[in-house]
């Protein structure tokens, strides 16, 4: 087997081994049918399925030939760091992290220090825009969780709200 693709190749063994892990964490909820969905059900589904897809990106890197052969260039470290810190940063200021003392600041100061350290790994970065971007977010995340679906998570910081 000579891979003809390596960006194909690889990015299909990524597929599949997320699909596998997906479908093998669905099995440990009930599953149900098509008629009764459990909670398992739709995880199982999706595992399968990109577990299906990347194997034929998987396939089709073998035998199809690619001009230069796709080859895999270097890691972009800078963008990996800062898409990586924003959502680390996220979770934190969502929850807080009581162990270390950091209390929970919300969804709405967790959606602007997301939008902030992840516009970081652009070749570009404009305040104004991404401010724009965050307000946009912030409302929009709020509408969909807080007031539509009724989610129950903190939505400023308890400073604020109390």
């Amino acid at each position: 087997m000579q891979i003809k693709s390596q960006k194909d190749f690889f990015s299909g063994l990524v597929f599949m081994g997320v699909g596998v892990a997906f479908a093998w964490g669905a099995t440990t909820y009930n599953v149900g049918n098509g008629a009764r969905m459990g909670p398992g059900y739709f995880p199982l589904m999706l595992g399968i399925l990109l577990a299906i897809i990347g194997s034929v990106i998987t396939f089709k890197a073998t035998a199809v030939e690619t001009v230069g052969g796709d080859k895999i260039g270097k890691w972009a470290w800078k963008p990996l760091f800062f898409i990586l810190a924003a959502n680390f940063t996220f979770g934190i200021l969502l929850g807080g992290l009581p162990s270390l003392g950091v209390p929970a600041m919300g969804l709405i100061v967790g959606i602007y220090a997301l939008t902030f350290i992840s516009s970081l790994a652009g070749n570009e970065f404009k305040a104004r825009d991404v401010f724009i971007l965050a307000t946009v977010l912030a409302i929009g995340s709020y509408v969909a969780f807080v007031w539509a679906l009724k989610l129950q998570f903190p939505v400023w910081p308890s400073f604020i709200s109390g």
